[in-house]
């Protein structure tokens, strides 16, 4: 450490008021906020800091000019004569001198008789300083901006048609590389975007932590096509079954439902299966609407030979 009269710009005779001064103006100069280019601008602060602890206090000015107490503030080893009991005295031991503490934002060294403060200026207060050079108007007027919510963060979700159906847990990575488990919405839309507040990025200055947005994207499913809040699909049905009908297992978003087709089914006939599609608006649901494709066989002979005899009769 260096000497707290060099490190104030100031000679040991210099009195209260200008020592006052002097660290007003070296406050003022490096303060890290006026020096973010400075690697070494808080190391300068604080040395300033400790040097007017030092001589901001009238005791422990005394106790540094009489070489009791270091640069830091430290005592000093004295010294020692001989190994008797005792301290200080002349069988001596070892002596050690420490000062009274003093605290260069509050009041210097305790309470003198009558109220007063040791030191002279009595209401003085190092707080105050950086009060009225740093505050709020200060770093407006250096055009330093203040600490803002970070920016919005988003990112898209792909989901299946059933998971946008039924919703659920879904663990994901966010922008931030972080991974969280969050809920889907039941029902939840292609395009819907969700906000994940307080998951974002963590402004450095002001602790705030920003939100991400979540923009959920359905992904085909090759089984059905949407129509609004509806579903179509379409399902192979063998030819015996389509002429003499019967059950039949169609797939829907929640597992396949069995239903029964008449007689005589041809491919321009449509099925609706309420409530199997897709949930809109209020809580309404849509329908699931089956059309049928005929399988024919590959070959019959039996069936070509009776198609031929209808052939012939027509």
């Amino acid at each position: 450490m260096r000497d707290p009269y060099q490190v104030l710009g100031v000679a040991r005779g210099a009195s209260d008021a200008e020592i006052k001064k002097a660290f007003r103006r070296r406050a003022k100069e490096l303060h890290p906020d006026r020096n973010q280019e400075d690697p070494k601008a808080q190391d300068r602060f604080s040395e300033l800091n400790t040097a007017y602890e030092i001589l901001g206090d009238e005791t422990k000015r005394k106790q540094f000019d009489r070489g009791e107490i270091d640069a830091a503030g430290k005592p000093k080893f004295q010294g020692f004569e001989g190994m008797g009991a005792g301290r200080g005295g002349r069988n001596g031991g070892f002596e050690f001198n420490f000062g009274q503490g003093g605290n260069p934002f509050g009041g210097r060294g305790g309470a003198q008789p009558g109220g007063g403060q040791p030191g002279g200026d009595a209401g003085f207060d190092a707080s105050d300083i950086f009060s009225s050079l740093f505050g709020e108007a200060s770093r407006r007027s250096r055009g330093r901006p203040e600490p803002q919510k970070p920016p919005e963060q988003s990112f898209t979700l792909e989901v299946t048609l059933a998971q946008a159906v039924t919703g659920g847990a879904r663990r994901v990575k966010l922008p931030t590389g972080r991974e969280v488990e969050i809920t889907i919405p039941e029902g939840v839309t292609d395009g819907k975007v969700m906000r994940l507040r307080g998951l974002g990025q963590t402004d450095p200055f002001s602790g705030e932590t920003g939100d991400v947005m979540m923009t959920i994207k359905i992904k085909p499913d090759p089984r059905f096509t949407v129509d609004g809040k509806d579903l179509r699909t379409r399902v192979a049905v063998p030819l015996a079954k389509a002429v003499l009908g019967g059950p039949l297992h169609v797939p829907t978003l929640t597992g396949a439902v069995e239903m029964t087709i008449p007689p005589l089914t041809g491919t321009t006939k449509q099925f609706r299966l309420r409530g199997k599609g897709l949930k809109g608006e209020k809580g309404a649901v849509g329908d699931l609407f089956v059309a049928i494709d005929i399988e024919m066989p590959a070959s019959d002979a039996e069936l070509t030979a009776l198609m031929k005899t209808r052939s012939d009769t027509d």
